[in-house]
């Protein structure tokens, strides 16, 4: 049997918000054990030229339920809104993220398939059709961001591991 949409793209996607959620919680329990300020992490970066950890947090919300958005639109272009600020607003968006996802049915995600898709930032834009935007597109672009936010937990000395990204797998019971 053929892999639906929705098979290929929402388990993973939960997966990662999942991943997002557990580090906000990881991230806020250590400030709280090691007396550190929220903003140590909410606005750390790897580089400086690059966004912040709230940011990437955000980013795994944004390229799951926004980019579900923009294709039920025919049309996605990123939030440029700044980040949630706390640990509370971060978890906020990921939830919002996860009932969205949860919510969304094969036969919706099927009837997607081959219907054009936009995505435009600034000045630049890529024309897809639906199933290759969340496939090519906003999958490598949640598990990009999911992994950035775990590297500065990383860099910041937390010890998170392998296992704390994986998060909830799909084995066999």
């Amino acid at each position: 049997m053929p892999l639906s949409l929705h098979a290929a793209y929402v388990p993973s996607a939960l997966q990662m918000l999942g991943t997002a959620r557990h580090l906000v919680d990881t991230a806020e329990k250590w400030c709280s054990e090691h007396d550190c300020e929220h903003d140590d992490f909410i606005n750390a970066r790897v580089f400086d030229d690059m966004l912040p950890w709230s940011y990437q947090v955000k980013c795994v919300a944004e390229h799951t339920q926004g980019s579900i958005e923009g294709v039920r639109a025919g049309l996605y272009s990123p939030d440029l809104n700044p980040p949630p600020t706390s640990f509370g607003a971060l978890r906020e968006k990921l939830s919002g993220a996860r009932e969205m996802l949860e919510a969304l049915t094969e036969e919706e995600m099927e009837g997607w398939i081959g219907q054009p898709m936009r995505f435009e930032f600034k000045d630049r834009g890529m024309d897809f059709n639906a199933e290759d935007f969340l496939l090519t597109f906003s999958q490598p672009n949640f598990y990009f961001h999911c992994a950035t936010a775990y590297n500065i937990l990383r860099m910041k000395g937390l010890p998170v591991g392998k296992m704390d990204f994986m998060g909830r797998m799909r084995i066999k019971r």
